[in-house]
């Protein structure tokens, strides 16, 4: 079972950048598919970005392409997601989420419900 601690988020005024990282004990995140998820006060958790287990494709919600980026580090055994030009509607709560697979699902990994592994969430606020 693997255990994901996030870190980064804070404060930032619209059009900046930020960095989230989430950092996993063993196994190896080579063996998981991850997903980046947010949820914003009053409203559902979202989808925000996917990565399959491989690391060869990356799946983006709309209102983020093209501004977040999802990425693995495999000697840290991390997964961050990059975001720029942030807008205050980015303004959630943040998390992200592992699955271990053998046979990568990438139809799922928009799904919070496809991930049984969450970390702890890490707090973003834009300012206008």
């Amino acid at each position: 079972q693997v255990q994901l601690v996030q870190s980064g988020g804070g404060l930032v005024q619209a059009g900046g950048s930020l960095r989230l990282s989430c950092a996993a004990s063993s196994p190896a995140l080579t063996i998981y598919e991850m997903g980046w998820f947010r949820q914003a006060p009053g409203k559902e958790r979202e989808f925000v970005a996917g990565l399959t287990r491989s690391a060869d494709y990356t799946y983006y919600a709309d209102s983020v392409k093209g501004r977040f980026t999802i990425s693995r580090d495999n000697a840290k055994n991390t997964v961050y997601l990059q975001m720029n030009r942030l807008e205050s509607e980015d303004t959630a709560a943040y998390y992200c989420a592992a699955r271990s697979t053998a046979l990568s699902l990438s139809s799922l990994l928009k799904h919070d419900y496809y991930y049984p592994f969450w970390g702890q969430g890490t707090q973003v606020t834009v300012s206008s």
